[in-house]
């Protein structure tokens, strides 16, 4: 094909990768409006147990294009409970992702305790979290790519700042775990270099202590039994949204309603 007497080239090198990374993300993303997400709903429904669980999600609303880095809540009745898109991308990730918004910044009660999920470095915005705190969140879920000394401390320091339980569940990412036919893998992950991310998973006591993990360049489950009540016996001292908060000085609005570009009215 010729345009204004110039060939018409195809994409290539870097360019090229990224679209056909980027075909291969929309074309794997969760879209909510179908069955995608039917076999883990039948499984928590079996097995009753609540399921926190990140996506690519594949908006279905406006373009049915933009794909959004999502955190799903599924009840122990095989219903999705809360469904939040990552507020922010970070940094490159804005070529990538769509922006979120607040309506999943909820706190569900279910039967394990009081849970919500902010997602990698969301957690890095102070009222993101707050609005986490505010809703009595007891068990507080952070999936991400992030890990080491850095980002375990910043777990550490939620812990302590909310008094809740701190779940960061880690990427831990090989390799081998690639499909063969991933565009450029040798000049993207040296076969030499085995992990591609370590995970880093842990669990966080509300005061703070590391109770289970980190682990890292190792896959595998963190099984461990955690006493809830004391995500709330914890606060005597420092409660950040409540006794703590002086609402007389500061006061936070949180915008829940899901955005859209288009509101379509009903001709008169």
């Amino acid at each position: 094909m010729k345009r204004n007497g110039d060939a018409q080239q195809e994409p290539h090198g870097s360019e090229g990768i990224c679209e056909e990374l980027h075909v291969r993300l929309l074309k794997n993303s969760i879209d909510l409006s179908s069955d995608d997400l039917e076999p883990i709903r039948d499984a928590a429904k079996e097995k009753s147990v609540t399921v926190v669980c990140g996506i690519n999600e594949r908006d279905n609303a406006n373009s049915q294009s933009t794909i959004y880095n999502s955190v799903i809540t599924i009840d122990a009745q095989g219903q999705i409970a809360n469904h939040h898109r990552k507020l922010m991308p970070t940094n490159p990730e804005r070529m990538v992702w769509g922006f979120g918004d607040g309506h999943g910044l909820n706190v569900i009660d279910t039967p394990i305790g009081k849970i919500g999920s902010l997602i990698c470095w969301e957690n890095y915005m102070p009222l993101a979290r707050y609005s986490l705190y505010s809703q009595g969140i007891e068990i507080y879920i952070a999936p991400t790519y992030d890990g080491g000394e850095a980002w375990t401390g910043t777990m550490q320091h939620i812990a302590r700042e909310g008094k809740c339980w701190v779940l960061s569940c880690g990427v831990a990412l090989e390799r081998k775990d690639l499909p063969m036919d991933f565009p450029n893998i040798d000049e993207l992950y040296p076969a030499d270099e085995e992990w591609i991310n370590p995970g880093d998973s842990l669990v966080v006591s509300p005061s703070g202590e590391i109770v289970a993990g980190p682990l890292s360049k190792e896959k595998g489950n963190i099984i461990l039994d955690i006493d809830v009540e004391k995500a709330a016996t914890s606060k005597r001292a420092l409660d950040v949204a409540g006794h703590y908060s002086r609402p007389d000085v500061f006061e936070l609005q949180v915008n829940k309603a899901r955005q859209s570009p288009t509101h379509f009215k009903n001709e008169s």
